[in-house]
């Protein structure tokens, strides 16, 4: 089996969860670079997929087992060394293995749901990440950077931003309410923008700007499971990002459809939740996009009956709801 090898898919964390499991490699027995994030297109078209390089993590016991090889051939004149340097080479590879095993073997269940919102938060971040178009000394960093489990996103940026003053704040939702309006427009509809900046929320974890469309007949712009509402989210980040040449969080709703979703979802969550607890067997929820298996997970990571964890591949990515042995 090749040390290094190169894998794609849709988002980065994909192509790294499909490498890993080729390889037959954990996290940490690996190194892992970006060579590319891909890209989403705009409404699915020139889509990109990202592009991984991983090689296998030579063990940190190999540069100890060398020098110990290395002591019988230095002393070789001796009938008696060959023989007694038999039980020292047999040592590191019994005691390399039964390190690492336990570890990785056996996660608590608390941790196993960490995790699966950690994922999630990660594949989220991912998705935002492909409306950004980066300046040069960006784009070249980013190929070399090393990915860990959760890859710097648009959230690193956001923290590390000084805060905004009032009057850049009222600049921003003007120019991003302008954006939508014109976008809106060319896709014949009519509606008003209603800008507003909203705290941190179970769907959000930084300030953001909502542009919430009002009006007549715009259910076409929310589309199947919010798809057509998320392109449009795009496109405006797209816009802003291409003006100011930095990252805003900026959240894109038609008459407060994804607060209803939300709501929807937890409801949802709590159900199937309180059916796994009661039935014993685990159930499968309709395969969704990260942000919303995100609060799925969220919704259930303190039950004291039942944990989540996602499965499946690319848009059949779904969350399992499993009852506590």
């Amino acid at each position: 089996m090749s040390g290094e090898s190169i894998f794609t898919g849709k988002s980065v964390d994909e192509a790294i969860a499909e490498g890993l499991r080729a390889l037959g490699l954990t996290a940490d027995a690996a190194e892992i670079e970006v060579i590319s994030r891909g890209s989403r297109g705009i409404f699915g078209l020139g889509s990109e997929p990202a592009q991984v390089r991983i090689t296998r993590r030579r063990p940190a016991s190999s540069s100890v087992a060398k020098p110990s090889a290395a002591t019988p051939s230095a002393a070789t004149p001796s009938a008696a060394t060959p023989s007694a340097a038999t039980p020292p080479a047999a040592t590191p590879p019994a005691a390399t293995p039964s390190a690492a095993t336990p570890s990785a073997a056996t996660p608590s269940i608390a941790a196993e749901d960490e995790t699966a919102v950690e994922a999630e938060e990660a594949e989220e971040a991912e998705e935002a990440k492909a409306s950004l178009v980066a300046p040069p000394a960006v784009a070249v960093s980013a190929r070399t950077a090393t990915t860990t489990d959760k890859p710097a996103s648009e959230d690193d940026a956001e923290s590390s931003e000084a805060p905004a003053t009032p009057e850049e704040d009222a600049q921003l939702a003007a120019l991003a309410t302008e954006f939508l309006n014109k976008l809106v427009k060319l896709m014949g509809f009519e509606a008003d923008v209603i800008a507003e900046w909203r705290e941190p929320d179970a769907d959000n974890e930084h300030r953001y700007l909502l542009l919430d469309l009002q009006g007549r007949d715009l259910s076409p712009l929310i589309g199947r499971r919010g798809d057509t509402l998320s392109n449009m989210q795009y496109l405006v980040r797209l816009m802003i990002n291409q003006r100011l040449h930095r990252w805003k969080n900026i959240v894109v709703d038609v008459e407060g459809y994804r607060q209803r979703r939300l709501d929807h979802l937890s409801q949802l969550a709590l159900r199937s939740a309180q059916q796994v607890a009661q039935s014993g067997r685990p159930l499968s929820l309709e395969p969704m996009p990260a942000n919303e298996r995100r609060i799925i997970h969220l919704t259930l990571r303190d039950h004291a009956e039942v944990y989540t964890e996602s499965i499946g591949e690319g848009t059949r990515r779904k969350v399992q709801i499993l009852p506590h042995k």
